[in-house]
């Protein structure tokens, strides 16, 4: 029964768009798969790393990073007040100018007011605030820094509001106060709803967008489109990160410039009421998000942030436009969303996805190449489940029947990559296969006719002769050299018990994962190629019991002690003996000699091997023998007692002996099997 699941559709979505490669995404995790990570953990780590030709998590947190500390290498605390000074000197020259070409003690009392001014911006500001000048130019272009000051110190707060004002006058001023005083009164209603939106809020939150919408910010809608806020929280939480921000700013600053700052605020906001209404929307609005500010929406209008052109990230430099404590917020509430940036890609708190993600920040901090990467890792898991290679099973991402194929088919072309191909010798009463190739027909050969290949010979001998096919009779005429036969290779029918030692000290040496890869290439290459023979997986520690593909994949790896091969003898003598194929053979795998063996059906461990577990294995190994079964046992180490017994083994049941490193067993067991069955 076939199944579907089915989304809403939000616009972004390709119905004919490219899916990922589910045997290539496979191969990724098998290493974590075989080792026993588990599927959530094999994909987490898959996700850190990324997909071949793409960026995991880890490196878009390197970038996000870096771009963090470019942005903070360009940051220059002393930069605003060192602008505002250098303005004050010009107005300063100005002055003097005018002063010097009068000759009267008015103005010769004015240029001992200008010397006695305080030499720190704030200080100079206000002196020059009370000073009478004589200059209209240098009048008009102190009013003008007072003009730019007064709106930059009030973008630093509040840009989100101001972003659309060219300059801000006491008429301004006054409707800014009347909006905070309206939002302040909407906090003042939650409030006392013991923090919940009272039912009316939707109402008057849409009246005061009908009073105060030129001065509110857009925001990015699912759309992609620029639209007002919904909601109060979406326009708290604006105000609330650009707040923020400049409260981190201020904190970075030495407490001599952040007294000259809080002086110069004091003196350009001679509007009590705006005061008044600003320092209680500092005291309300922390309380507005006590779990902490939500995801930013994607930004809007007077924030400076954006997306250049072409999809490239636009990162905005303390140097940019505005005044030069808005663009020092700016910076510092970029480097906020970087902060939380990072930390979503870092995704190291409870319950963290990559939903978690702001797909507009990360946007913004490295281009839209950056969340196509970030959208793929988030197909990853549907798309395993989609295809059928993994399923969730008690929370758990489980490698399924088809999972295990696939991942052994990729194991399989590796190998097969590596392994020489050839036709297997012909034997007495095995069926015959087509290998897919044809070859000259010899006298005597019995293989059926390749019709194709003999019609083309024909046809392109004779014209290699020069007759055309208009020349002599219709049809084509054949010669014993044309004919060609489809070539067949003979197998007998093969039931193959493969052991494959699971005891504690396989990962401890590095053979678990190559070891497995082996199985499952095995079984892919019975299963595609072979299908008339059988393949019965057998595990064995301190117990031997069957298993199937899939379960190579089981999460974690068995700590026990013991290498009970005389159970994984009897258990593999027992399941051939029921299989009706005529060939039976058993592969081992291990890497230690037999350490446990079974008394009345419990499971006995000794280290260092003692004479029974030896006897009791070799016994049973000699039943194998006498029913027929063929061993063959590869070693991974090369211990002397290991060796010794396999030897011992081999000799007394008429089986091999071969040594090699895991990664060589599976191009020999495959070669041998593809080749001779």
């Amino acid at each position: 029964m076939s199944r579907a699941r089915y989304g809403r559709w939000d616009g972004r979505q390709d119905p004919l768009g490219e899916r990922p490669d589910i045997g290539a995404v496979l191969d990724q995790l098998s290493d974590d798969l075989l080792m026993g990570a588990g599927g959530r953990d094999a994909l987490d780590a898959l996700r850190r790393r990324g997909l071949p030709g793409g960026r995991g998590l880890d490196a878009l947190r390197r970038a996000v990073a870096e771009r963090r500390a470019q942005l903070r290498s360009e940051l220059d605390a002393d930069g605003p007040l060192v602008e505002l000074a250098e303005e004050l000197d010009e107005v300063i020259a100005m002055e003097r100018e005018a002063l010097a070409q009068r000759d009267d003690d008015e103005a010769r009392f004015a240029e001992l007011d200008l010397d006695t001014l305080p030499r720190d911006p704030a200080g100079r500001f206000r002196g020059l605030g009370q000073h009478d000048f004589a200059s209209p130019d240098a009048a008009a272009a102190f009013e003008a820094i007072a003009d730019r000051l007064r709106k930059d110190l009030l973008d630093a707060h509040l840009k989100a509001m101001t972003g659309a004002l060219e300059s801000v006058t006491p008429e301004d001023l006054q409707r800014i106060a009347a909006m905070i005083a309206e939002l302040n009164q909407l906090l003042a209603a939650r409030a006392d709803n013991l923090g919940i939106p009272p039912a009316d809020e939707p109402a008057n939150f849409a009246a005061f967008l009908g009073r105060h919408g030129d001065l509110v910010p857009t925001v990015t809608g699912e759309d992609g489109q620029p639209r007002p806020p919904a909601t109060l929280d979406e326009l708290l939480a604006e105000m609330a990160r650009r707040a923020q921000a400049a409260q981190q700013f201020l904190d970075s600053l030495p407490p001599d410039q952040r007294a000259q700052l809080q002086d110069l605020a004091r003196q350009v906001f001679d509007d009590v009421d705006l005061a008044f209404q600003l320092d209680q929307l500092g005291r309300t609005l922390p309380a507005a998000f006590p779990d902490g500010l939500p995801g930013a929406p994607g930004r809007g209008r007077g924030t400076g942030q954006g997306q250049g052109e072409g999809g490239e990230p636009d990162v905005p430099s303390p140097g940019g436009p505005g005044g030069p404590m808005s663009r020092m917020v700016d910076a510092w509430e970029r480097l906020g969303e970087l902060d939380d940036l990072e930390s979503q890609l870092r995704a190291r708190y409870e319950g963290a996805t990559l939903d978690d993600v702001d797909e507009d920040a990360l946007r913004r901090a490295l281009g839209d190449d950056a969340v196509r990467d970030l959208q793929e890792l988030k197909t990853i898991e549907r798309e395993l489940e989609r295809s059928g290679a993994m399923r969730v099973r008690g929370g758990e991402l489980e490698l399924t029947p088809r999972g295990a194929r696939l991942l052994g088919e990729k194991a399989l072309a590796r190998l097969l990559a590596r392994v020489r191909r050839t036709p297997a010798t012909r034997q007495q009463g095995a069926d015959p296969e087509p290998t897919g190739q044809t070859r000259p027909w010899r006298f005597g050969d019995r293989e059926p006719l390749a019709t194709g290949a003999s019609v083309r010979n024909a046809v392109m001998r004779r014209a290699a002769q020069g007759i055309r096919p208009s020349d002599g009779p219709r049809g084509v005429r054949l010669h014993p050299d044309d004919l060609e036969i489809v070539e067949q290779e003979v197998r007998p029918r093969t039931a193959t018990a493969l052991l494959l030692d699971l005891s504690f000290s396989m990962p401890l040496q590095g053979h678990f994962i190559p070891a497995k890869r082996m199985a499952l290439a095995l079984h892919a290459l019975i299963e595609g190629s072979h299908r008339q023979d059988s393949l019965h997986l057998i595990g064995f520690s301190d117990y031997a019991r069957r298993m199937q593909p899939a379960d190579l994949a089981a999460v974690g790896f068995e700590r026990v002690y013991g290498t009970n091969m005389h159970h994984a003898f009897l258990l593999a003598r027992r399941v051939l003996g029921d299989d009706p194929r005529p060939v039976k053979r058993v592969i081992m795998v291990t890497d230690g000699e037999p350490t446990a063996h079974l008394i009345g059906g419990r499971s006995v461990f000794n280290w260092p091997p003692i004479p029974e577990t030896l006897e009791a294995t070799l016994r049973e190994g000699m039943r194998l023998a006498r029913s027929g079964i063929e061993l063959d046992i590869f070693l991974l180490e090369d211990a002397p007692g290991l060796v010794a017994f396999a030897e011992r083994l081999a000799a007394m049941t008429g089986g091999t002996v071969t040594q090699m490193s895991a990664e060589e067993v599976g191009r020999t067991v495959i070669r041998d099997y593809d080749r001779s069955g």
